[in-house]
Protein backbone atom coordinates (compact mmCIF):
# COMPACT_ATOMS: atom_id res chain seq x y z
CA UNK A 1 0.00 0.00 0.00
CA UNK A 2 1.26 3.35 -0.86
CA UNK A 3 0.98 5.99 1.43
CA UNK A 4 -1.21 9.24 1.20
CA UNK A 5 0.77 11.63 -1.13
CA UNK A 6 0.09 14.95 0.83
CA UNK A 7 0.52 18.46 -0.53
CA UNK A 8 -1.84 20.68 0.76
CA UNK A 9 -3.36 21.87 4.61
CA UNK A 10 -6.35 20.58 2.62
CA UNK A 11 -4.58 17.33 2.05
CA UNK A 12 -3.12 16.64 5.91
CA UNK A 13 -7.09 17.55 7.09
CA UNK A 14 -8.79 15.13 4.85
CA UNK A 15 -6.56 12.62 5.94
CA UNK A 16 -6.87 13.37 9.57
CA UNK A 17 -10.84 13.20 9.17
CA UNK A 18 -10.86 9.98 7.32
CA UNK A 19 -12.35 7.03 9.17
CA UNK A 20 -10.73 3.46 8.10
CA UNK A 21 -10.11 0.61 9.42
CA UNK A 22 -6.84 1.15 10.26
CA UNK A 23 -6.75 4.88 10.70
CA UNK A 24 -7.13 6.58 14.37
CA UNK A 25 -10.76 7.54 15.76
CA UNK A 26 -12.36 9.77 17.98
CA UNK A 27 -14.00 7.82 20.63
CA UNK A 28 -16.73 8.57 22.93
CA UNK A 29 -18.28 7.11 26.04
CA UNK A 30 -20.69 6.82 28.72
CA UNK A 31 -19.91 9.50 31.33
CA UNK A 32 -22.51 8.43 33.76
CA UNK A 33 -20.36 4.85 34.04
CA UNK A 34 -17.20 7.01 34.37
CA UNK A 35 -18.55 8.99 37.11
CA UNK A 36 -19.58 5.50 39.24
CA UNK A 37 -15.76 4.97 39.32
CA UNK A 38 -13.93 3.91 42.64
CA UNK A 39 -10.15 3.33 42.51
CA UNK A 40 -10.14 3.34 46.87
CA UNK A 41 -8.71 0.13 46.45
CA UNK A 42 -5.66 1.57 45.14
CA UNK A 43 -5.74 4.71 46.89
CA UNK A 44 -2.41 5.28 48.18
CA UNK A 45 -0.92 4.28 45.00
CA UNK A 46 -3.72 6.67 43.12
CA UNK A 47 -2.89 9.61 44.72
CA UNK A 48 1.30 8.80 44.18
CA UNK A 49 0.63 8.66 40.33
CA UNK A 50 -2.03 11.72 40.71
CA UNK A 51 1.45 13.59 42.19
CA UNK A 52 3.29 12.41 39.25
CA UNK A 53 1.08 14.07 37.32
CA UNK A 54 0.87 17.22 39.47
CA UNK A 55 4.67 17.43 39.19
CA UNK A 56 4.74 17.46 35.60
CA UNK A 57 8.31 16.67 35.02
CA UNK A 58 7.84 17.06 30.99
CA UNK A 59 6.66 20.66 31.30
CA UNK A 60 8.99 22.30 29.02
CA UNK A 61 9.96 19.46 26.91
CA UNK A 62 8.00 20.04 23.73
CA UNK A 63 9.70 23.19 23.15
CA UNK A 64 11.77 23.47 19.69
CA UNK A 65 15.33 24.06 20.27
CA UNK A 66 17.02 26.75 17.64
CA UNK A 67 18.08 24.78 15.59
CA UNK A 68 14.99 22.27 15.21
CA UNK A 69 14.09 24.20 11.62
CA UNK A 70 16.87 24.23 10.51
CA UNK A 71 17.67 20.75 11.25
CA UNK A 72 14.64 20.13 9.35
CA UNK A 73 15.59 22.30 6.56
CA UNK A 74 18.93 20.69 6.20
CA UNK A 75 18.04 17.19 6.06
CA UNK A 76 14.48 17.32 4.18
CA UNK A 77 15.71 17.71 0.79
CA UNK A 78 17.87 13.86 1.44
CA UNK A 79 14.70 12.30 1.70
CA UNK A 80 13.70 9.91 -1.25
CA UNK A 81 10.04 10.73 -2.04
CA UNK A 82 8.57 7.50 -0.33
CA UNK A 83 10.18 8.19 2.67
CA UNK A 84 8.22 11.83 2.49
CA UNK A 85 5.30 10.70 1.82
CA UNK A 86 5.32 7.72 4.53
CA UNK A 87 6.71 10.12 7.26
CA UNK A 88 4.22 12.52 6.53
CA UNK A 89 1.48 10.37 6.66
CA UNK A 90 3.28 8.81 9.90
CA UNK A 91 3.12 12.66 11.37
CA UNK A 92 -0.74 13.02 10.27
CA UNK A 93 -1.64 9.60 12.14
CA UNK A 94 0.37 10.03 15.52
CA UNK A 95 -0.98 13.58 15.54
CA UNK A 96 -4.75 12.12 14.81
CA UNK A 97 -4.21 9.38 17.61
CA UNK A 98 -3.02 12.08 20.23
CA UNK A 99 -5.37 14.31 19.66
CA UNK A 100 -8.50 11.70 19.88
CA UNK A 101 -7.23 11.23 23.42
CA UNK A 102 -6.79 14.82 24.06
CA UNK A 103 -10.43 15.15 22.90
CA UNK A 104 -12.29 12.31 24.78
CA UNK A 105 -10.15 12.90 28.25
CA UNK A 106 -11.07 16.65 27.91
CA UNK A 107 -15.04 15.78 27.24
CA UNK A 108 -14.80 13.16 30.33
CA UNK A 109 -13.29 15.69 32.71
CA UNK A 110 -15.95 18.35 31.79
CA UNK A 111 -18.74 15.55 32.19
CA UNK A 112 -18.08 13.85 35.06
CA UNK A 113 -18.22 14.79 38.66
CA UNK A 114 -16.00 12.44 40.42
CA UNK A 115 -13.02 14.04 41.88
CA UNK A 116 -10.65 11.35 40.98
CA UNK A 117 -11.62 10.80 37.21
CA UNK A 118 -12.00 14.44 36.33
CA UNK A 119 -8.30 15.24 38.08
CA UNK A 120 -6.51 12.61 36.14
CA UNK A 121 -8.47 13.05 32.70
CA UNK A 122 -7.48 16.79 32.62
CA UNK A 123 -3.56 15.71 33.08
CA UNK A 124 -3.69 13.16 30.77
CA UNK A 125 -5.69 15.79 28.03
CA UNK A 126 -3.11 18.42 28.99
CA UNK A 127 -0.63 16.00 28.23
CA UNK A 128 -1.75 14.94 25.10
CA UNK A 129 -2.52 18.40 23.90
CA UNK A 130 0.70 18.68 24.31
CA UNK A 131 2.19 15.83 21.73
CA UNK A 132 -0.53 16.92 19.64
CA UNK A 133 0.80 20.35 19.38
CA UNK A 134 4.38 19.64 18.86
CA UNK A 135 3.23 17.22 16.50
CA UNK A 136 1.36 19.69 14.45
CA UNK A 137 4.72 22.05 14.53
CA UNK A 138 6.73 19.73 12.39
CA UNK A 139 3.51 19.54 9.91
CA UNK A 140 3.42 23.25 9.88
CA UNK A 141 7.41 23.05 8.80
CA UNK A 142 5.58 21.47 4.92
CA UNK A 143 2.30 23.53 5.25
CA UNK A 144 0.83 20.60 6.26
CA UNK A 145 -0.46 21.93 9.79
CA UNK A 146 -4.10 19.95 10.90
CA UNK A 147 -6.83 22.79 12.20
CA UNK A 148 -7.29 20.75 15.31
CA UNK A 149 -10.57 22.87 16.15
CA UNK A 150 -12.21 21.89 12.95
CA UNK A 151 -11.45 18.12 13.14
CA UNK A 152 -12.68 17.88 16.44
CA UNK A 153 -16.07 19.30 15.00
CA UNK A 154 -16.07 16.95 12.05
CA UNK A 155 -14.49 13.74 12.57
CA UNK A 156 -17.10 11.14 13.36
CA UNK A 157 -16.80 9.57 17.13
CA UNK A 158 -16.75 5.64 18.01
CA UNK A 159 -19.46 4.77 21.06
CA UNK A 160 -16.74 2.26 23.50
CA UNK A 161 -18.00 1.08 26.86
CA UNK A 162 -15.82 2.26 30.15
CA UNK A 163 -14.43 -0.78 29.96
CA UNK A 164 -13.32 -0.75 26.41
CA UNK A 165 -12.00 2.80 26.79
CA UNK A 166 -9.86 0.83 29.89
CA UNK A 167 -8.53 -2.25 27.63
CA UNK A 168 -7.87 -0.47 24.24
CA UNK A 169 -6.29 2.92 25.80
CA UNK A 170 -3.87 1.04 28.59
CA UNK A 171 -2.68 -1.04 25.77
CA UNK A 172 -2.57 1.76 23.47
CA UNK A 173 -0.09 3.94 25.69
CA UNK A 174 1.90 0.69 26.79
CA UNK A 175 2.21 0.07 23.40
CA UNK A 176 2.95 3.52 22.19
CA UNK A 177 5.90 3.65 24.66
CA UNK A 178 7.44 0.31 23.36
CA UNK A 179 7.42 1.80 19.82
CA UNK A 180 8.77 4.98 20.70
CA UNK A 181 11.52 3.54 23.18
CA UNK A 182 12.48 1.32 20.19
CA UNK A 183 12.71 3.71 17.71
CA UNK A 184 14.64 5.88 20.73
CA UNK A 185 16.97 3.31 21.16
CA UNK A 186 17.87 1.92 17.51
CA UNK A 187 18.60 5.95 16.53
CA UNK A 188 20.86 6.28 19.32
CA UNK A 189 22.95 3.83 18.64
CA UNK A 190 22.77 5.39 14.73
CA UNK A 191 22.25 8.83 15.29
CA UNK A 192 23.39 9.00 11.33
CA UNK A 193 19.96 7.66 11.10
CA UNK A 194 18.07 10.17 12.62
CA UNK A 195 16.60 11.84 9.81
CA UNK A 196 14.11 14.32 11.55
CA UNK A 197 15.08 16.12 15.15
CA UNK A 198 11.88 14.39 16.30
CA UNK A 199 12.46 11.83 17.48
CA UNK A 200 15.73 12.89 19.45
CA UNK A 201 12.01 14.17 22.28
CA UNK A 202 11.45 10.35 21.49
CA UNK A 203 12.76 9.14 25.43
CA UNK A 204 10.88 11.87 27.66
CA UNK A 205 8.00 12.13 25.36
CA UNK A 206 7.23 8.11 25.83
CA UNK A 207 8.00 8.42 29.66
CA UNK A 208 4.12 10.66 29.24
CA UNK A 209 2.77 7.36 27.12
CA UNK A 210 3.49 5.01 29.64
CA UNK A 211 2.77 7.14 32.60
CA UNK A 212 -0.91 7.08 30.57
CA UNK A 213 -0.69 3.66 30.83
CA UNK A 214 -0.47 3.09 34.34
CA UNK A 215 -3.37 5.21 34.99
CA UNK A 216 -5.25 2.94 33.36
CA UNK A 217 -3.62 -0.10 34.84
CA UNK A 218 -4.34 1.24 39.02
CA UNK A 219 -8.35 1.48 37.38
CA UNK A 220 -8.28 -2.11 35.92
CA UNK A 221 -7.00 -3.47 38.88
CA UNK A 222 -9.07 -1.34 41.55
CA UNK A 223 -11.78 -2.93 39.93
CA UNK A 224 -10.89 -6.77 39.19
CA UNK A 225 -14.43 -8.20 37.91
CA UNK A 226 -12.79 -6.36 34.81
CA UNK A 227 -10.08 -8.72 34.66
CA UNK A 228 -11.87 -11.86 35.47
CA UNK A 229 -14.66 -13.98 33.92
CA UNK A 230 -15.95 -12.86 30.38
CA UNK A 231 -13.90 -10.49 30.68
CA UNK A 232 -10.99 -12.38 29.79
CA UNK A 233 -12.08 -12.95 26.00
CA UNK A 234 -12.29 -9.03 25.90
CA UNK A 235 -8.94 -8.71 26.83
CA UNK A 236 -7.81 -11.24 24.26
CA UNK A 237 -9.68 -9.59 21.77
CA UNK A 238 -8.21 -5.66 22.10
CA UNK A 239 -4.69 -7.19 22.86
CA UNK A 240 -5.19 -9.61 18.96
CA UNK A 241 -6.65 -6.03 17.76
CA UNK A 242 -4.09 -3.72 18.99
CA UNK A 243 -1.17 -5.70 17.90
CA UNK A 244 -2.52 -7.17 14.38
CA UNK A 245 -3.31 -2.86 13.57
CA UNK A 246 -0.01 -2.46 14.38
CA UNK A 247 1.82 -5.05 12.21
CA UNK A 248 -0.09 -4.58 9.18
CA UNK A 249 0.52 -0.64 9.21
CA UNK A 250 4.44 -1.12 9.82
CA UNK A 251 4.56 -3.47 6.88
CA UNK A 252 2.80 -0.45 4.67
CA UNK A 253 5.46 1.60 5.65
CA UNK A 254 8.63 -0.12 4.32
CA UNK A 255 10.77 3.08 3.62
CA UNK A 256 10.50 4.64 7.13
CA UNK A 257 11.29 0.91 8.66
CA UNK A 258 14.51 0.79 6.59
CA UNK A 259 15.75 4.84 7.29
CA UNK A 260 15.20 3.59 10.99
CA UNK A 261 17.42 0.89 9.97
CA UNK A 262 14.30 -1.52 11.29
CA UNK A 263 12.82 -4.52 9.69
CA UNK A 264 9.00 -3.90 10.20
CA UNK A 265 8.89 -7.65 11.46
CA UNK A 266 11.79 -7.76 13.67
CA UNK A 267 10.78 -4.50 15.01
CA UNK A 268 7.31 -5.69 15.89
CA UNK A 269 8.34 -8.46 17.87
CA UNK A 270 10.46 -6.63 19.95
CA UNK A 271 7.33 -4.10 20.23
CA UNK A 272 5.06 -6.68 20.70
CA UNK A 273 7.48 -8.38 23.64
CA UNK A 274 8.00 -5.50 25.07
CA UNK A 275 4.25 -4.52 25.46
CA UNK A 276 3.29 -8.48 26.51
CA UNK A 277 6.03 -8.04 29.40
CA UNK A 278 4.82 -4.64 31.05
CA UNK A 279 0.99 -5.52 30.48
CA UNK A 280 1.98 -8.95 32.36
CA UNK A 281 1.05 -5.91 35.87
CA UNK A 282 -2.57 -6.01 34.85
CA UNK A 283 -3.96 -9.03 32.46
CA UNK A 284 -3.99 -12.27 33.57
CA UNK A 285 -3.37 -13.35 29.39
CA UNK A 286 -1.15 -12.54 27.14
CA UNK A 287 -0.58 -13.63 23.10
CA UNK A 288 1.85 -16.20 22.34
CA UNK A 289 3.72 -14.22 20.36
CA UNK A 290 6.43 -17.17 19.51
CA UNK A 291 3.73 -19.75 18.60
CA UNK A 292 4.76 -20.64 14.77
CA UNK A 293 0.78 -19.54 13.75
CA UNK A 294 1.12 -16.44 15.30
CA UNK A 295 3.57 -14.58 13.22
CA UNK A 296 2.17 -16.35 9.70
CA UNK A 297 -1.02 -15.24 10.56
CA UNK A 298 0.12 -11.40 11.09
CA UNK A 299 1.21 -11.91 7.57
CA UNK A 300 -1.46 -13.35 6.31
CA UNK A 301 -3.05 -9.78 7.50
CA UNK A 302 -0.49 -7.77 5.51
CA UNK A 303 -1.53 -9.59 2.81
CA UNK A 304 -5.01 -9.64 2.79
CA UNK A 305 -4.47 -5.69 3.75
CA UNK A 306 -2.82 -4.97 0.50
CA UNK A 307 -5.97 -7.29 -1.73
CA UNK A 308 -8.14 -5.07 -0.28
CA UNK A 309 -5.93 -1.52 -0.75
CA UNK A 310 -5.59 -3.44 -4.79
CA UNK A 311 -9.14 -4.06 -5.47
CA UNK A 312 -10.27 -0.30 -3.89
CA UNK A 313 -7.68 1.03 -6.35
CA UNK A 314 -8.83 -1.45 -9.46
CA UNK A 315 -12.61 -0.43 -8.66
CA UNK A 316 -15.80 -2.02 -10.29
CA UNK A 317 -16.92 -5.34 -10.04
CA UNK A 318 -13.54 -6.99 -10.14
CA UNK A 319 -11.86 -4.65 -7.69
CA UNK A 320 -14.81 -5.17 -5.41
CA UNK A 321 -14.88 -9.08 -5.32
CA UNK A 322 -10.98 -8.48 -4.88
CA UNK A 323 -11.61 -6.08 -1.78
CA UNK A 324 -14.14 -8.98 -0.56
CA UNK A 325 -11.78 -12.21 -1.01
CA UNK A 326 -9.16 -9.83 1.27
CA UNK A 327 -11.72 -8.84 3.74
CA UNK A 328 -13.00 -12.46 4.24
CA UNK A 329 -9.04 -13.61 4.25
CA UNK A 330 -8.62 -11.16 6.78
CA UNK A 331 -11.68 -12.10 8.85
CA UNK A 332 -10.85 -16.07 8.95
CA UNK A 333 -7.29 -15.05 10.02
CA UNK A 334 -7.78 -13.05 12.72
CA UNK A 335 -10.59 -15.63 13.85
CA UNK A 336 -7.66 -18.57 13.87
CA UNK A 337 -5.11 -15.88 15.56
CA UNK A 338 -8.22 -15.56 18.03
CA UNK A 339 -8.37 -19.07 19.19
CA UNK A 340 -4.49 -19.60 19.34
CA UNK A 341 -3.57 -20.78 23.13
CA UNK A 342 -2.75 -17.63 25.20
CA UNK A 343 -0.18 -17.70 27.83
CA UNK A 344 -1.39 -17.26 31.44
CA UNK A 345 -0.10 -16.02 34.54
CA UNK A 346 -0.45 -14.39 37.89
CA UNK A 347 -1.05 -10.83 38.78
CA UNK A 348 1.80 -8.88 40.65
CA UNK A 349 0.96 -7.70 44.02
CA UNK A 350 2.21 -4.23 43.05
CA UNK A 351 0.59 -2.60 40.22
CA UNK A 352 3.12 -0.21 39.16
CA UNK A 353 6.16 -0.66 36.77
CA UNK A 354 9.18 1.39 35.65
CA UNK A 355 9.12 2.20 32.21
CA UNK A 356 13.19 0.42 32.24
CA UNK A 357 13.58 -0.01 28.79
Amino acid sequence: MNAPTLVTAADANEEARADALLKPRFYTTDFAAMDRLDVSALRAQWDAMLEEYEGDNNHDHFRRDEGFAEEVAALAPTWSPELRAEFLAFLVSSLTSEFSGCVLYNEIAKRVDNPDVKRLMRYMARDESRHAGFLNQSLKDFGLGVDLGELKRNKALTFFKPKYIFYATYLSEKIGYARYITIFRALERHPERCFHPIFKWFERWCNDEFRHGESFALILRANPHLLEGGNRWWIRFFLLAVYATMYVRDHQRPALNAAFGLDPTDYDRRVFAITNEISKQVFPISLDIDHPAFLAGMDRLVAAAARIEAGRARGGPLGWWQQARGALSAGGTLLRLYLLPVRRHDLPEAVRVAPAW
